[in-house]
């Protein structure tokens, strides 16, 4: 009987930097309510991401999921560019 993963984390953000081998560098931007205002924030998170084949470039926008620990930074690996940088 084969055991099920549990669900893996996925998010959308645009690539800023792909000078690196096999690695890309994504921002991932959030609106959250403000708990005491109530205005919405943006709020952004930087993540080193797995990309095997170098195909990622600045501008596109990817998508990531959470993977196993790859390297000291790397814990998201690429999984498709939704639209490529003009």
């Amino acid at each position: 009987m084969a055991q099920e993963r549990g669900n893996r984390k996925v998010r959308t953000g645009m690539v800023t930097s792909d000078a690196r081998d096999k690695t890309i560098t994504v921002t991932i931007e959030r609106q959250v309510r403000h708990p005491l205002y109530g205005r919405v924030v943006r709020r952004k998170a930087k993540l080193m991401a797995h990309d095997e084949t170098n195909d990622a470039h600045v501008g596109d926008l990817v998508e990531v999921m959470e993977t196993r620990p790859l390297s000291r930074t790397k814990r998201w690996r690429l999984t498709s560019i939704i639209e490529r940088a003009k």
